[in-house]
């Protein structure tokens, strides 16, 4: 027997549970990982198969990197696409407090990333009083350098999750599940910078596998911090805290 598990919230954002559907079945029809089933699409919820938790193994991550090699390489249309039957902005952030996340069609990552990701939260930030003028300034020569194609390579948009944090990577007994996905067209570095960014168990494992399936580029963890600016910045404008400092230090590594 099927058990379910139901996400709600009463007045969420118009939208938010069709998109998040619809990146599942972008994600599923990937091949690649496995993603949690949906069985019902409502305004104010979305329901779901229960997933079983086991503990993670090495066997099991090698797996998950394989497939999500395979996940990527599915691709998207451009840089900043939304999922097919979504097509407009998505969202990005905890159920209670989602922030929106621009969706676009952009030729460069880094276009993308400087129109879509960077230059939004900094102005959430500055309006919030989050960030003070040196950390706005740095995230702001961020933005430029990305928008010139400093960053680019010649790697074509991947089929991302979007919030690929260990939190949305299910281990199962039928193998690593994904979950509440920010689903877009982005560089296939993003999510993996995610996964480092809370700690993954058996990491250096997925990674290894991936690699097996689409070789990265030398660099992929020193570039980890470039694409952890956006979800610290979002943390930061939710949370505070370390999040600021944090954040801080990236901008200005990055933005220097």
């Amino acid at each position: 027997m099927v058990t379910v598990f139901r996400k709600a919230r009463a007045g969420a954002p118009a939208g938010f549970f069709a998109c998040e559907a619809a990146g599942l079945a972008w994600l599923r029809d990937a091949g690649g990982v496995p993603v949690v089933d949906v069985l019902d699409v409502h305004d104010s919820a979305l329901t779901l198969v229960r997933l079983e938790p086991v503990a993670a193994s090495r066997e099991v991550a090698r797996t998950f990197g394989r497939r999500l090699a395979v996940t990527h390489d599915a691709g998207a249309d451009a840089f900043g696409a939304p999922p097919p039957g979504w097509g407009r902005d998505g969202f990005f952030g905890p159920l209670d407090q989602p922030l929106p996340m621009p969706a676009g069609a952009f030729g460069a990552w880094g276009e993308f990333h400087a129109t879509c990701r960077v230059a939004p939260v900094t102005r959430l930030l500055v309006d919030g009083g989050v960030v003070d003028g040196g950390v706005a300034a740095a995230l702001d020569r961020l933005a430029a350098r990305l928008a010139s194609g400093v960053f680019d390579d010649d790697d074509v948009p991947a089929r991302l999750h979007g919030d690929l944090w260990s939190g949305n990577v299910v281990w199962t007994a039928a193998g690593a599940t994904l979950v509440d996905p920010a689903a877009h067209g982005g560089h296939r570095e993003t999510d993996l910078a995610m996964l480092a960014l809370f700690g993954l168990p058996f990491l250096d494992d997925v990674l290894a596998a991936y690699g097996e399936v689409h070789p990265l580029r030398p660099g992929v963890g020193r570039r980890a911090g470039l694409h952890q600016v956006y979800p610290v910045a979002v943390h930061a404008l939710l949370f505070g805290g370390a999040y600021v400092d944090r954040l801080a230090e990236l901008a200005r590594r990055w933005g220097r």
